[in-house]
């Protein structure tokens, strides 16, 4: 059963949204990521799958670089190391399993 309750972390204009969360799999959403933003290399304990709302972006798989553009979607295996370099404002959505959860 999925878990309907939306948790925000936001910093301006910036929100990552968990949207549901079930036992296997967790649905949450990146909104208006600016250039500039980007993330850290780091791995997740769980494997993540996105599907880009809009903008631009480079994912950063090991030592693969993937362009990103709105109607792409994207793999990152559980446990690779990989970053995210947003190019124009950036909004995707992605699916991770186990579920994800705000840090």
């Amino acid at each position: 059963m999925s878990n309907s309750n939306k948790a925000k972390l936001s910093e301006g204009d910036d929100v990552k949204e968990i949207l549901a969360t079930g036992e296997d799999v967790g649905l949450r959403i990146w909104k208006n990521e600016k250039p500039g933003a980007d993330k850290e290399t780091h791995s997740s304990p769980y494997e993540t799958v996105g599907y880009v709302l809009k903008g631009h972006a480079e994912l950063h798989l090991n030592d693969d670089v993937i362009e990103l553009k709105e109607g792409d979607s994207y793999l990152v295996p559980k446990d690779t190391a990989h970053t995210y370099k947003i190019l124009e404002t950036f909004s995707a959505v992605e699916a991770t399993s186990p579920p994800a959860h705000l840090q």
